[in-house]
């Protein structure tokens, strides 16, 4: 892990630029180019929809054995995805991460938006957003 002082405090993910910008104390520390959901426009709404959420979350937890290398729990669905799902009968789905490629698969390159919901990036970048990105902190996704 990065020094705490190198660490980022806040993810911001910019959808329709396909860009998530690491900052610290409103500086830019870095930037990546994602992979979204299969059908990444619009806020995640029920389980299997293939969107990326839109909101403000944390970072809740970090899977070091994760089938796609390394990847970080984004804290969806809060209180309001459920309520909003449970309104409507159905389930919001969960386990949407910032995470790697599959293991097994190419580790390098964007490709297309093809996760089920999640932010995706190369082996490599994932590995730098590990050590940057401690648990707590804050992601927002914009559309």
């Amino acid at each position: 892990m990065a020094r705490p002082e190198a660490q980022a405090d806040l993810i911001e993910v910019f959808k329709a630029d396909r860009r998530m910008d690491l900052r610290r104390a409103g500086q830019l520390l870095k930037s990546y180019t994602v992979s979204l959901g299969s059908r990444p426009i619009g806020h995640k709404e029920v389980e299997g929809d293939g969107r990326t959420p839109e909101g403000s979350y944390v970072i809740d937890a970090r899977n070091p054995r994760s089938t796609f290398h390394l990847s970080l729990r984004v804290s969806y669905p809060d209180a309001c995805d459920q309520a909003r799902a449970a309104a409507e009968g159905v389930s919001p789905g969960g386990d949407i991460y910032i995470h790697g490629r599959p293991n097994g698969g190419a580790s390098t390159g964007v490709q297309a938006d093809w996760t089920q919901g999640c932010i995706a990036v190369s082996d490599a970048e994932i590995r730098e957003i590990w050590s940057l990105v401690p648990t707590g902190a804050r992601i927002v996704i914009h559309p």
